[in-house]
């Protein structure tokens, strides 16, 4: 499967008071892909959820490699590293002009409402082999 790249402007809010971007906020660009991503994909997260379903993030690593500030235009990079019935992980990265400044690796996984694991939607997995 290609890549996946979803584009995020940096907005005064984003920055601290060095006129950079918070760190956290690398997360969230990473979130917002990884949403953009799977509905990409055909899935309808709100269905899923009201089917007692929902991703979670178990596991970041993360590396902090440069600085984006006010105005940047970043792209967040998404690919599959791996998928098992249970468990999906992701490469994540976010290029300014086309150079990473922040890299992520992602693992989701698939949980009832209540915190039970279950498996990945069989769609997710098909797509993303």
């Amino acid at each position: 499967m290609s890549p996946h790249n979803f584009p995020v402007r940096v907005f005064y809010e984003d920055t601290d008071m060095g006129g950079i971007v918070y760190h956290a906020n690398y997360l969230k660009y990473c979130e917002r892909a990884r949403s953009d991503w799977v509905r990409m994909l055909g899935l309808d997260q709100n269905a899923m959820r009201e089917q007692g379903i929902v991703f979670v993030v178990r596991r970041v690593e993360a590396d902090f490699l440069g600085a984006a500030r006010l105005d940047d235009e970043l792209v967040v990079r998404t690919e599959t590293i791996s998928v098992t019935g249970a468990r999906l992980v992701m490469s994540q990265e976010v290029l300014r002009e086309g150079k990473p400044i922040f890299r992520a690796e992602v693992t989701a996984a698939c949980t009832t409402t209540g915190g039970q694991p279950v498996r990945l939607p069989a769609e997710l997995r098909r797509q993303v082999h």
